[in-house]
This record gives structure tokens, sequence and C-alpha cells, in this order.
């Protein structure tokens, strides 16, 4: 029995998840994401035995565990397959201690299939191997585009062999990663994604881009083109908060600026699908800069 706790939708992790583990024989839990308290609640009346959800959320749901007096490594879960974002080893080690499971990782992407392109073996934990029947992986270097060996760092390029449906031929993936040997496969795996290409973030599982956000809020009067995005983890969630400037004509009408402040999460929160705290400051708040604007501040920790 597997739980899915990513969302679903239009996001094509819980669906996948959820058409992948029916098509292995599996009994599939729908739960997606939110409700945390109830999450726990089915853990503990299905007692699945697989859980599907991000790295971030399943530590949220751990704590809703010790929130209700229970602990999380005694309920029925065993194995956790996570994705959907990056996640480092200290997060898979704190995970595997307080739940009382065993992490693996899965990677996908929308673009070429969705979730599993590529998943780490149980019975050796190093690695999402790609499987090379139905993809061909390159790695590339990310300025020249020219092709590097096995083991060399940089970016992930694929080609789908059986796809009928959007086949895509040499795709830029943007992930950072190496090409490593086979292991308990004898299919080569691919190393943890260490950042990527473009300005791209991946918010609790979400793709932003800046551009979506300036976008955005152009579209408010009274707000200025300069803006910061800064990215915090507060209980092991992403948290994204937006920094705006108001122009000179509106600064002293605070009225106007909390109408700003909320047209602007609002809109975010509909068109893109992520809670942002947004901020509205005064004239000339945010720093500028002769060259290239820093748009984003990553206050994340292991990042």
């Amino acid at each position: 029995m597997v739980h899915v706790a990513y969302g679903y939708g239009l996001f094509t992790g819980g669906l996948g998840a959820h058409y992948g583990a029916e098509r292995l024989g599996c009994t599939v839990v729908p739960m997606s994401a939110g409700q945390t308290s109830r999450q726990v609640q089915l853990i503990g009346d299905l007692r699945p035995d697989i859980i599907m959800v991000t790295p971030s959320y399943m530590l949220a749901i751990v704590e809703e565990f010790a929130r209700q007096g229970l602990d999380a490594a005694d309920s029925s879960l065993r194995i956790g397959v996570f994705g959907a974002e990056p996640w480092t080893d200290a997060m898979r080690s704190e995970i595997e201690q307080r739940a009382g499971l065993s992490a693996v990782d899965i990677y996908g992407l929308s673009e070429v299939m969705g979730p599993g392109v590529a998943s780490e073996c149980l019975e050796t934990q190093d690695g999402p191997v790609i499987w090379e029947d139905h993809f061909y992986p390159e790695i590339v270097d990310a300025a020249t585009g020219t092709v590097l060996p096995d083991g060399s760092h940089g970016e992930l390029v694929l080609t789908s062999l059986t796809k009928e449906a959007l086949p895509v031929i040499r795709y830029r993936t943007r992930d950072l990663t190496a090409l490593l040997p086979p292991t308990a496969r004898s299919m080569r795996r691919m190393e943890r994604i260490t950042g990527r290409s473009d300005d791209m973030l991946i918010i609790r599982g979400v793709n932003v881009f800046p551009s979506q956000i300036e976008e955005l809020l152009l579209k408010i009067p009274g707000l200025a083109a300069h803006y910061q995005l800064e990215l915090t983890r507060e209980a092991h969630l992403d948290q994204l908060a937006v920094l705006v400037e108001c122009l000179p004509d509106v600064a002293g009408d605070t009225s106007a600026r909390t109408r700003m402040q909320q047209d602007l999460q609002g809109r975010i929160k509909a068109s893109i699908g992520i809670s942002a705290r947004v901020s509205v400051g005064d004239p000339g708040c945010i720093e500028r800069s002769l060259g290239k604007a820093r748009r984003v501040v990553d206050r994340r920790t292991g990042q």
C-alpha cells in the first residue's frame, strides 16, 4: 500500500506516482498534499508500507506525529520515495532516524515524463538509476554544450527513446549533476542534483522563475519594477518572501500599500501556486546594482 502525498491536479507528481504504483499492483491512498493532521490519521488507520512525498513535507508530517503525541518511527511506513525538490544527505539521515524508514530519491521532470526518469535503489541508496532503456542521458558543459565524460559535473541532457507523445531529443534539463557507473542495476546512476544552470527556483516542489514575479508585480499600479526574493527554511519547509518597492506618490498611503501587498500575494498564489510573504517597502529600499541585479537571496541552509 502506497500513501501518495505529492500534490495532485496538473502537477505530474501526484498522478504520476499514483498510476505508477497502481501499475505495480499496489493499493494507493490518494491523499495529495496538505491537511497534515489527516495525513497522520490516514497513515495510522490504513497502515501503508510506502509514502511518496517531498522530503521537506515528510518532516512536517513527522512533526505532526509528535504534536499528536505519536512516534512516526512506530508507524507502518518502511520506505519513503522522496523527490520534486533538492534535498541533502543530512535531511535523508534525519528523515530515516525520525520516521523509522528507508529514504530513497526519485528524479523526474514534467517536460520529459514526470516522476520516474531515475530512481534510487533500496539496496544501495547511492544515487538515482537513470532508466536507460527509456532515456538516453548525457552531461554537457552548461556554457558550451560540449559533451563531457562520465564522472564530470555538468548539465544533464535527456533524449526520450520510447515516448510516443511529445518525444524530446537532447533536451537540456538545466539540472547540474554527473553520470556515475552502475551498482545495484545495470544502468548508470546520476549524482545528487547540485543546482541549476538557469535562474529557476524549486520551492516546495513548484518551479518558480523570478521573471514570473516581475511580470505579476508590474501589473499592479503603484509598485516599482525593483524586487528581491528571499528564500528561507522554517520547520523544514521552504518559504518565499517577496520584497518590492512602492512608487514615491503612494509612499505615505498606508492603506494603498496594504492593498498592493494583498493583491500581489493573491496573484502569486493564483498564478504560480505557492504562498509568499509580500512586503511593500519604501522607494529605494532594495539594493541597486551596477551590473546584474541580485534578484534572489537564498538563506536556506544545506543548499
